[in-house]
């Protein structure tokens, strides 16, 4: 039976465009059904967007590479129809560690940003503390925070060059430039060869670069790798 002093378990809703990740934290997190409860989940942006402004969940965990702008494209609809913006938490869980992925996250509202490596304890731990209103990060993520705030802190996380890329290149693009076969990036986003193969050449041809060697000292430079 709960009372007045009864903790109450937090409402959370899940972002991703891959069904079985989704399945895979609603599982993980049943494990802590005491603090936490999932309200609901979705693939796509205009259905996060709905849904969350229509639910208003504690936190919402949003994945960061999604088509129709991803986790940033949810957080900035999400806030623009809610009447109080702060009503719901924005905790991103990506599998992306690039520095422009979390500061450009965080600069769009997200209280923390934590890779899909975490434990589901330590997913639950932070999804209590951002809905208490503190910033959590993965311990590596959260010196590109301070550095980019404490370098610039008015300024946006704006790249021209970067901008020119859909998310889907930027993930093929830093795939690249770790060293990957476009086998191996075939099979890590889940798409076909022949598509790696475009993407790729869309992203030389944006950035104006005719080989991989050119395109790997760019990424290493702006810390994409």
């Amino acid at each position: 039976m709960s009372g007045p002093d009864t903790p109450r378990r937090l409402r959370v809703f899940l972002v991703d465009d891959h069904a079985m990740f989704r399945a895979g934290v609603r599982a993980e997190l049943a494990d802590h059904a005491d603090a936490v409860e999932v309200a609901g989940e979705a693939g796509t942006v205009p259905e996060a967007v709905r849904q969350i402004v229509a639910q208003q969940p504690d936190v919402a965990l949003l994945d960061v590479h999604m088509p129709e702008g991803g986790g940033r494209a949810v957080l900035e609809q999400v806030r623009q129809q809610l009447p109080d913006p702060s009503a719901v938490r924005f905790l991103a869980l990506s599998v992306s560690d690039a520095a422009e992925d979390v500061i450009g996250l965080i600069r769009a509202g997200a209280r923390g940003y934590v890779t899909k490596s975490i434990s589901s304890r330590e997913l639950v731990v932070a999804i209590e503390r951002v809905a208490d209103g503190d910033a959590v990060f993965s311990p590596r993520l959260a010196g590109f925070v301070l550095d980019a705030f404490a370098s610039r802190p008015d300024a946006p996380v704006v790249d021209p060059e970067l901008d020119q890329l859909t998310n889907r290149e930027r993930e093929v693009l830093r795939l690249l430039a770790r060293g990957y076969a476009y086998k191996e990036i075939a099979k890590e986003l889940y798409i076909s060869i022949k598509t790696v193969e475009t993407h790729a050449s869309n992203v030389l041809r944006k950035l104006q670069m005719s080989n991989r060697y050119e395109l790997s000292r760019w990424a290493a430079d702006r810390r994409l790798t």
